[in-house]
């Protein structure tokens, strides 16, 4: 049988990244620089002072892209050693739209605690952590540990990237409908980390009543059974105390986001909204709404995960910028400010000439996206004290 073409393609390639020698090496003096005897005056100058590590080596502009391989794409557990290929191509987008070096490293272990210390272990080799693809609600113990024991910035991208690209195409999309954040009715469906990380950064931005749905309908206290981080998002959301399935959280609201899976918003469920709605049904590679269906039941604006549709919600909008501004302002944490000055940042790139209800997010090839994300995110970082010895990371 002959192989698809991503097969062919990554048999060629053999792998998507590789290391690459910045400095000359070609004779016995470039090697004394380099390599021994020269290379051991840095060394112990970062051994009376860590800090400059970042200066002496590429730890500055190194990121390490952690999985266990539990949540791979829409692929779900198929283990660390599968997931390789996608956090190679992950490695690779950080490169390609933010000039950010980036190893994969793929950890063989379930335990949370392993992978904590993994990465506590590895901490002084990089400058910051790209948590991937690994499952709720293991990946937010994971990352809040790490927040905790490491003094390098620590970043889950499956949660905050897109939390934030969200909150960028939402900025725009009420630009269109003329409707306030503070005003909106928002339905969440998909309540594991993109959901509950989009419902935190939107409450930072101002929503008041958003609802979380799951696979048995609203979530709420009761439902969260003893899922610590559901029943926390349970009790800061759904003031209305709406009870129910999806189709009654959707009675009236404004917005439907969705990070759940395929079909399972109907043009009923569109119908049912209040004037104007917003979908984002971002489940990959189907939708949970087709964007014709969704606009044939009344939909003003629909983004969906695909390339094949507009308004693409895509991570790379994020990332790479927010890692590149970190790095230049030589940051040791990515807090809420950061966040929401990228999203600011990402929703800015789509002029008034060009905003519309199929343009309301630039295009993931847009070449001024990373710089107007890495320029917020660096500023956002110095107001917050998130540098390096600033008030919030210390000395």
């Amino acid at each position: 049988m002959e192989d698809s073409l991503p097969i062919a393609m990554h048999r060629e390639w053999k792998g998507k990244i590789e290391t690459k020698v910045k400095v000359p090496l070609e004779n016995q003096y470039d090697m004394a620089l380099a390599y021994t005897p020269g290379v051991a005056e840095p060394c112990l100058e970062i051994k009376d002072d860590p800090s400059l590590s970042y200066a002496f080596t590429a730890r500055w502009n190194t990121v390490a892209v952690i999985t266990n391989g539990t949540a791979v794409l829409g692929l779900g557990d198929i283990g660390p050693v599968a997931g390789m290929p996608v956090m190679e191509g992950k490695a690779a987008l950080f490169k390609a739209f933010g000039n950010v070096d980036a190893v994969p490293l793929c950890i063989n272990s379930k335990d949370p605690e392993t992978v904590i210390r993994t990465v506590e272990l590895l901490e002084g080799s990089f400058g910051g952590v790209n948590l991937e693809d690994i499952s709720a609600p293991a990946c937010f113990r994971i990352e809040e540990e790490l927040k905790k024991r490491c003094s390098i910035p620590i970043f889950h991208d499956d949660q905050h990237g897109t939390a934030t690209v969200v909150l960028a195409a939402l900025k725009n999309a009420l630009k269109l409908s003329k409707k306030k954040i503070q005003k909106l009715r928002i339905v969440i469906n998909g309540c594991g980390a993109a959901g509950i990380a989009i419902a935190k950064l939107l409450i930072k931005a101002g929503a008041s009543d958003i609802i979380m749905c799951d696979r048995k309908g609203i979530v709420t206290e009761e439902s969260s059974g003893d899922n610590e981080y559901k029943l926390e998002i349970a009790r800061a959301t759904n003031p209305r105390k709406v009870k129910g399935k999806l189709a009654d959280a959707l009675r009236k609201a404004d917005v439907f986001i969705g990070v759940s899976a395929a079909n399972i918003l109907s043009a009923d469920d569109v119908a049912r909204m209040n004037e104007k709605p917003i979908i984002f049904a971002m489940a990959n590679p189907i939708p949970e709404i087709l964007p014709d269906i969704a606009r044939r039941a009344g939909a003003f604006i629909v983004g969906t995960g695909r390339s094949d549709y507009p308004n693409q919600i895509n991570n790379v909008l994020a990332f790479p910028g927010i890692f590149r501004g970190v790095f230049d302002a030589g940051a040791c944490d990515i807090n809420d400010g950061m966040l929401l000055a990228a999203a600011d940042a990402i929703a800015s790139c789509v002029s008034g000439d060009e905003l519309d209800c199929e343009n309301i997010v630039p295009q993931a090839f847009d070449p001024g996206v990373t710089e107007a994300v890495a320029r917020a995110v660096a500023k956002a970082a110095a107001e917050t004290g998130a540098i390096r010895g600033g008030a919030v990371c210390g000395s």
